[in-house]
């Protein structure tokens, strides 16, 4: 006869069950209230209240909704099914929002507005990275004082541990930047709060606070691990002082080494403000939130999501575009960009069966914020640089000539269009690393929703999958 269960073991099964059903009808399973009580830095306190009032109201319009859980959101197609879940309404995402036509919004508000209302670095003019980070856990922008002091809580939880740069320099210098980016992220994870807090037992209404201490130091510490991959992997392997006087974004622009001015400083603020967040439904985010559904610990949710951002349909884009933009220069042999050579060269490069990298987009049907951001700050800084005259030409020619064929539902720039000609101009040349650059960014969000996802006790996530034969019969009812 096997011995009884330990009380220990059926309280772990007991908080497995519960997350398992955790969409169960609010009638039948009654959710509690997040709270706030471990003790943490006067910031982090702040921080986790603010979390806390907004989960609780959450939490309640969650109830709310699942009293009448059977009403239907949508009809799904045949079409949504094989062509990759495209525009299914599957997923509960707090921090962010896509429009087809305005683009992402976070909490309700605009790239263009977060960049104007978002506190910005001394004499700076680009929203603070860890200032949009704020709005997306609390949905409220932050003072000045609050990213101050959010800015040196980061700085506190940056030190990388000794094994995770063991680790690193284990890897061959010629693997890629993001494999070593995401063996870091997997080595860091023995250090995980939220583990330690699992296998102790801590209640589900405290996931999300060992959650947002595993967030806080993954976002604190993941630039500094991107400085010693871009040195190790492109230069001499010194990398620069951490410099703690810096904004979480100015110090890992100056840590990278390669350009010293304030410029430098600012395109770094505003493309990793940019890319912070895109939703929970592309690649990255949810294949992170998939895995965390899981309750995988953030490190584990981001090394995966990592290998999804590796991808070349997804965060790779944005070195395409800049190879395809040197490819077109080189065909230039040195003269000033035309309307007319680009639309030659696109039509030619259609006609060869081949995609123009950089435009169109999988929601968007109007410009990309995001590059018209990128582009007000192009025609202030570099508006002479070469690549940027070739940019601009694009900009004008390319989407005509793709509406002339009828084929292409969004013929604008998104994003990965411009960013590479900022990086190039600033100096950081080397396109293998620009999706670490992406990476960072985005751990922003992706922790953010980590967060929000374990406030909300949402469950593991485990949609139906059907075979062929299936949509088949479907289409003969």
């Amino acid at each position: 006869r096997p011995p009884p269960p330990q009380p220990g073991a059926m309280h772990r099964v007991a908080r497995l069950s519960a997350h398992v059903v955790g969409g169960a009808r609010a009638d039948e399973r009654p959710a509690p209230a997040p709270t706030s009580s471990a003790p943490a830095s006067p910031i982090v306190a702040a921080l986790k209240g603010k979390i806390a009032a907004l989960a609780k109201e959450r939490s309640a319009l969650k109830a709310e909704l699942l009293k009448q859980g059977d009403t239907k959101v949508q009809d799904v197609t045949v079409e949504m099914c094989i062509n990759g879940a495209r525009s299914i309404k599957a997923m509960v995402t707090e921090t962010s929002d896509l429009d087809a036509s305005k683009g992402i919004a976070y909490r309700g508000r605009s790239l263009f507005e977060c960049n104007k209302v978002l506190p910005k670095a001394p004499g700076g003019e680009c929203a603070l990275p860890e200032a949009a980070f704020w709005l997306l856990l609390t949905g409220e922008v932050p003072s000045d004082e609050e990213v101050r002091q959010l800015t040196q809580e980061l700085h506190s939880r940056s030190a990388v541990p000794q094994n995770v740069l063991a680790t690193l320099a284990s890897l061959p210098a010629e693997t890629h930047p993001m494999t070593q980016l995401s063996v870091c992220m997997l080595a860091l994870q023995k250090d995980s709060k939220f583990t330690a807090g699992y296998q102790q037992g801590m209640k589900k209404n405290e996931y999300w606070e060992a959650a947002l201490e595993d967030a806080l130091d993954l976002v604190a510490k993941i630039p500094v691990v991107a400085a010693h991959i871009y040195r190790r992997t492109f230069k001499d392997g010194k990398v620069p002082a951490y410099d703690s006087k810096l904004d979480w974004a100015g110090n890992y622009a100056q840590m990278l080494g390669v350009n010293d001015s304030e410029a430098f400083k600012e395109v770094t603020r505003l493309y990793l403000m940019l890319h912070a967040d895109h939703e929970g439904g592309n690649v990255s985010a949810h294949t992170s939130h998939l895995v965390g559904s899981a309750l995988s610990d953030p490190y584990y949710a981001w090394a995966a999501g990592l290998c999804g951002l590796a991808g070349p349909l997804h965060g790779l884009a944005n070195q395409e575009c800049l190879a395809w933009l040197v490819e077109v220069q080189q065909e230039l042999g040195g003269k000033e960009p035309t309307k007319e050579f680009i639309v030659d060269y696109v039509e030619r490069t259609m006609k060869a069966g081949k995609v123009v990298p950089g435009f169109g987009h999988a929601v968007l049907r109007q410009p990309d914020p995001r590059y018209m951001l990128e582009r007000e700050f192009a025609l202030k800084h570099t508006k002479d640089d070469p690549l940027f005259k070739l940019v601009d030409c694009c900009y004008q020619a390319i989407p005509p000539t793709l509406e002339k064929t009828g084929k292409v539902k969004n013929p604008f720039p998104n994003v990965d269009a411009h960013s590479g000609q900022l990086m190039h101009f600033y100096n950081l040349k080397e396109e293998n690393y620009y999706t670490v650059v992406f990476a960072v960014s985005r751990a922003l969000g992706v922790m953010a929703q980590y967060v929000w996802s374990r406030a909300l006790g949402l469950p593991i996530e485990r949609p139906k999958s059907v075979p062929l034969d299936t949509l088949k019969a479907a289409l003969k009812k």
